[in-house]
């Protein structure tokens, strides 16, 4: 809470100050990008700069298009400001979209998967703790700034009992060279369960420098992240009874036993990105377009993950010792990728790249079971070497990737190449192919715990993957995305069937999974119906990999202009919705989940009604989030044993400062 405070008031101080200065005039765009456009379908139409002395933006010659934002790929927009039903289905504690996932009761603590995409360029196992990482801010989660005023965005929404989420960002430029921003993502809630506080903090900083000439350009961020949730290990079998009667003398859901009320697990983590480079040519005004630069990009990584329970509980079997239970592992690792870029009109864009990694994964201890010494350390280096290759040939767009680990202990190698093209002004086309093998998760191969069953050191086969899939992008028509991904040597969690606790488990069988995937909107005056359905297909003998067969959300809203257009207002009710299946249980002392096959859950609707509004530069978001709960039935659930929310209204907004 005093980061979340602490934050606030910095970033306002920062504002204020810079609001004393006369802005410099409009930077532009940056001459280093690829393309500028709207991050959102249709945002011109309510996104506006307000002008006039003392009245938003200072700097009259400053557009909205003026205000820049990088991803870590280079790929540029511009800042948005409008309210869409986009905004709406990304106003939630990842700003994301959710349509894949499954929200537990509290936010912040995780989501239950609902679909999943198996498209990777990975060559090296994941640090594990996969249910912790859904707010955990990766390279790829991290942009860069340029501004022409100094610009600051303000994120509430409120909580479930006694606490509040808030993502503030201040960002500036000082000269047409420089430009730093500062954030932070804090959340407290304490929850309506037993033992179900989730505290969460994300801070982030970034700068960015090119010279006068453009020679040479960099990219820096720091991140210190740290994801706390009180675990209660979901309501006793008996408290399920209770919740799913209905009964009003459960309405307070702190009535109902859990399964513990001891336990808490934290994962944190820091990160050092630094991504620079030189052009040695740069040559844009000729016919040939030649360009040449070296890049360097730099990451050191460090990641924590600690569970802590006052006493041993029989859910997790048998243990070492009874009180003062404590599981940590940690994951230090140090990559340097050296870039070699060439690009020519004739050629198109060609890319050469060594990277080495340093990894070091494990415990401060070793352990003996049975005999057997479980060792405590997966570390060594990592040798890859890998390239790039992009061409636009008439109305085709070609890409294409690759990388192999060619030295050290992790086998890995993808390709990845797509293809694309423009029928006409609203309808185009795509394909893609992508091939992976990685080694399963840290976790997965190696793991120590208090709990005597969660000891391991596994020897897996790689992962291997391979996908095709095609998009159909038309207004008029849909969007359509179809995949197909075939998975061979599948690495999981699931229950061992002799002491029904969770353990990784490799399948021996190949895994097809289909997904089917259309989105469209319907417009009739100032009423729409937005609509995402998504089909789902798995051929699994060994039934490891669960997903439902139907996911949809169905969005229908009114949108119009009021108070002679001083108000853009926006209002309708959305509903969720997918089928019954055997949903993925949650572990707590691993932060992962588990494929079970007893009990299915879902088919339940979520209805949610909405009153969004835009005045100048704040949207302001109202909902009544899952209405429906006390009159279609108490069988709503993210997990096993672990309910969903009930009825609760909640409301926030999103503010833009401009000076």
């Amino acid at each position: 809470m005093n980061k979340i405070i602490f934050t606030f008031f910095l970033i306002c101080f920062v504002s204020i100050t810079y609001a004393q200065t006369e802005p410099k005039r409009s930077l532009g765009k940056l001459n280093d990008t690829k393309s500028v456009s709207s991050s959102e379908e249709g945002s011109v139409r309510n996104d506006s700069l307000s002008r006039g002395k003392g009245k938003g933006v200072k700097n009259e010659k400053a557009k909205i298009t003026d205000y820049l934002i990088i991803t870590h790929k280079n790929d540029t927009t511009y800042l948005d400001t409008t309210l869409t039903i986009q905004k709406e289905y990304k106003y939630n504690y990842l700003r994301k979209d959710e349509f894949n996932l499954m929200p537990f009761a509290n936010m912040g603590q995780t989501y239950n998967t609902l679909s999943e995409d198996f498209q990777s360029i990975s060559l090296l196992p994941e640090f594990g703790a996969r249910a912790r990482h859904f707010n955990y801010m990766e390279i790829e989660d991290i942009n860069y700034f340029h501004v022409p005023t100094p610009l600051t965005e303000l994120m509430y929404k409120s909580a479930f009992e006694q606490g509040q989420l808030l993502d503030a960002l201040f960002t500036v430029n000082t000269s047409k060279q420089f430009n730093f921003s500062i954030a932070y993502k804090g959340l407290r809630s304490l929850g309506n369960y037993q033992n179900n506080l989730t505290s969460t903090g994300n801070f982030r900083f970034t700068t960015s420098y090119k010279t006068k000439n453009k020679k040479y350009v960099a990219n820096l961020h720091f991140v210190s992240q740290d994801l706390l949730n009180e675990e209660n290990g979901g309501l006793t079998d008996e408290s399920v009874t209770f919740f799913e009667s209905g009964d009003k003398d459960f309405d307070d859901r702190g009535v109902l036993e859990v399964n513990f009320e001891d336990a808490e697990s934290i994962l944190r983590g820091k990160r050092f990105y630094l991504n620079h480079k030189y052009n040695v040519i740069s040559n844009t005004d000729s016919l040939s377009n030649n360009n040449l630069n070296v890049t360097h990009i730099m990451s050191l990584k460090d990641k924590n993950y600690r569970f802590e329970q006052t006493t041993s509980n029989e859910i997790f079997g048998s243990s070492f010792k009874t009180t003062g239970l404590r599981d940590e592992v940690t994951l230090e690792e140090f990559s340097n990728q050296l870039q070699l870029n060439y690009s020519n009109s004739l050629i198109g864009d060609v890319q050469f790249n060594t990277t080495h990694t340093n990894y070091n994964y494990g415990y401060n201890k070793l352990v003996v079971l049975e005999g057997n010494t479980i060792t405590n350390r997966l570390k060594g280096d990592i040798l890859a070497v890998g390239g790039k290759y992009k061409k636009q040939i008439k109305g085709f767009n070609l890409k294409g990737e690759l990388g192999v680990n060619v030295s050290g202990s992790f086998v890995g190698n993808f390709i990845n190449a797509e293809a694309s093209y423009k029928l006409n002004d609203d309808l185009s086309a795509s394909a893609q192919i992508n091939n992976n093998t990685a080694a399963p998760d840290y976790n997965k191969q190696l793991y120590q715990s208090d709990y005597t069953n969660y000891n391991w050191e596994n020897q897996f086969n790689t992962v291997k993957t391979q996908q095709i899939a095609f998009n159909l992008k038309s207004k008029k028509i849909a969007d359509i995305t179809l995949d197909l991904t075939t998975i061979n040597d599948h690495v999981y969690f699931g229950l061992d069937p002799v002491t029904n606790l969770v353990k990784p488990f490799q399948n021996d069988k190949s895994i097809t999974y289909l997904r089917l995937k259309a989105s469209k909107e319907i417009k009739y005056r100032n009423f729409a119906l937005n609509n995402t359905v998504m089909y789902q297909n798995v051929q699994d003998e060994n039934e490891v990999f669960n997903v439902p067969q139907v996911i949809t959300r169905n969005t229908l809203y009114y949108s119009n202009h009021l108070f002679k257009k001083a108000m853009y207002l926006q209002t309708g009710v959305t509903l969720n919705y997918f089928t019954s299946y055997n949903m993925n249980g949650y572990d707590p002392v691993l932060a992962e989940f588990y494929t079970q096959n007893e009990q299915e859950y879902g088919g339940f609707p979520r209805l949610d009604f909405f009153v969004n509004a835009k005045i100048r530069q704040t949207r302001i978001y109202i909902k009544a989030e899952h209405f429906n709960a006390a009159f279609t039935g108490r069988d709503y659930y993210s997990a096993p044993n672990t309910p969903f929310r009930d009825f609760k209204v909640r409301f926030g907004l999103v503010w833009n400062f401009f000076m």
